[in-house]
C-alpha cells in the first residue's frame, strides 16, 4: 500500500519524515483489521506529493476494501474528492450533512460554513 515505507524499513520510526510517519500510523491501524478507521487531520503538514499518495491509499481502502473511515480534515476539497458523505461540525454541533460531491461543488457554502472555500 505504501511503497515508500518499504524503502525505509530498516530506519527507526523517529528517522521517518512526517509523511512516512503518517503512512506508518495508517498501516499500523490497518494491521488490526478494523471495520472503521478514524483519521484526525491526516494531511496536516505533508508535502503535496505525500498528500496525493495518502489520499490514494485512503480512497483505495475505503472503496475497494469496503473499510469505513471518518476523516477530520482542515482541507475540505482534498477530502471531499475521495469521500461519499460529508458532515460539517461547528463547536460540536452538526451544521451541514450531505453528499460530498454536492458540498464540493458549492464553494460559497463551504466558505460560509468553514471560511475556506479552497
Amino acid at each position: 500500500m505504501f511503497p515508500r515505507l518499504a524503502e525505509c524499513k530498516t530506519n527507526p520510526g523517529m528517522q521517518l519524515s512526517g509523511g512516512e510517519q503518517q503512512m506508518l500510523a495508517v498501516g499500523r491501524a490497518l494491521v488490526l483489521n478494523p471495520r472503521l478507521l478514524l483519521l484526525d487531520e491526516p494531511l496536516e503538514g505533508l508535502a503535496p506529493i505525500i498528500v496525493e499518495e495518502l489520499l490514494r491509499a485512503i480512497r483505495r481502502i475505503t472503496r475497494e476494501e469496503g473499510l469505513s473511515a471518518i476523516v477530520v480534515e482542515q482541507h475540505p476539497q482534498a477530502i471531499l474528492a475521495i469521500s461519499d458523505h460529508a458532515a460539517l461540525l461547528d463547536r460540536g454541533t452538526v451544521v451541514h450533512t450531505g453528499s460530498a460531491d454536492d458540498l464540493a461543488s458549492q464553494p460559497a457554502l463551504l466558505d460560509r460554513l468553514l471560511g475556506v472555500a479552497r
